[in-house]
């Protein structure tokens, strides 16, 4: 079980984007994530009138570390660490400062 996961709301505890908050839109088997808005990076692309790309330079999201990540935790506001535990229902996340369950 994954510690984090896609669709949470995670912030950034290291790097350039440090203290930004953001979506995880996938997570990638080589331990490294895609958050919306987060490790932004220009690209140089060609035009291409067959497939209707225009060209030009775009910003897009490049993937970042996991470890660079916690999850953010709304009740208190900041970054938190995650646990895993068995439940009612199977494993279940919590956190750790709260002990309360994730989703």
């Amino acid at each position: 079980m994954r510690k984090i996961r896609k669709n949470d709301e995670v912030i950034v505890i290291a790097g350039r984007d440090k203290g930004n908050r953001g979506e995880v839109l996938q997570v990638m088997d080589n331990g490294k994530l895609l958050v919306s808005g987060i490790n932004l990076v220009k690209k140089h692309e060609r035009p291409n009138p067959n497939a209707g790309v225009q060209g030009g330079i775009i910003s897009r999201e490049a993937p970042i570390q996991a470890s660079n990540v916690a999850l953010f935790n709304s009740e208190t506001g900041k970054a938190d660490r995650v646990g895993i535990r068995d439940g009612e229902d199977g494993k279940e996340r919590f956190f750790k400062s709260t002990d309360k369950p994730v989703d």
